[in-house]
């Protein structure tokens, strides 16, 4: 299992306890408005957690060779990198193109996206099944909370403290999903609303992941020297 995988699910799990700790599930929401993050509400979610575990686990030979794959494509895309940034700008790729290896490089990032699409198919097949029930799950708490709107929280300037139900529709989510398959059917092709909610899920693990990163790196550097020790 490759490093970023671990890490992301970590990052996963950091999100998720933030997430529940800002909104308690047993809070009692006041007033006829609310707001819920359809993504964070995923992300909480027991099964999608599972699925992500279990997907590192099933998917881990397709994650392994991709991992080599990529080292070997960004070595052989390496001497292109002339400013050395990191990766090819437009004014890089012709000299890519002409190059005597170019098939190879080619063959690599079509295998490369092969991999990826195997992982993150498998990935949005999960999302899909939990998103199916979450018009329902948030119909259990706005009936529960006698709330009649509900709308994303980056639409608004202003929430009263305890007005995000993310966490409320996440344990509903738990009682209607409790698991979801990770193995997408042969015929299965992602509905674009699924893909998307998919691209907002990494997106937010991703920022929590690098969130993760320089809070370890602001305390490693706020740790005190240690002292020589004397003879």
């Amino acid at each position: 299992m490759t490093r970023f995988t671990t890490t992301l699910r970590a990052a996963a799990l950091a999100a998720c306890a933030t997430f529940a700790a800002a909104t308690p599930a047993t809070a009692q929401v006041e007033g006829r408005l609310a707001t819920a993050d359809v993504s964070r509400a995923i992300i909480g979610s027991t099964a999608l957690q599972t699925a992500y575990n279990q997907i590192g686990t099933t998917y881990s030979a397709q994650i392994q060779q991709r991992t080599a794959k990529q080292q070997e494509l960004t070595t052989l895309l390496q001497p292109f990198d002339a400013n050395g940034n990191g990766q090819l700008d437009d004014a890089e790729v012709p000299a890519v193109q002409g190059a005597s290896n170019f098939a190879q490089i080619q063959t690599l990032e079509q295998e490369v996206a092969a991999l990826t699409g195997q992982v993150n198919g498998a990935r949005i097949f999960a999302v899909e099944q939990i998103l199916a029930q979450y018009p329902a799950a948030l119909t259990d708490v706005t009936t529960q909370q006698r709330i009649v709107l509900v709308v994303q929280p980056d639409t608004l300037q202003f929430a009263a403290e305890g007005a995000d139900i993310t966490q409320l529709v996440t344990s509903a989510l738990n009682t209607r999903v409790p698991s979801v398959q990770i193995v997408p059917p042969a015929d299965w092709r992602p509905q674009r609303q699924s893909a998307q909610i998919f691209q907002e899920i990494q997106q937010t693990l991703l920022t929590a992941q690098f969130i993760q990163q320089q809070q370890a790196a602001q305390q490693q550097q706020q740790q005190p020297a240690a002292a020589p020790s004397g003879r």
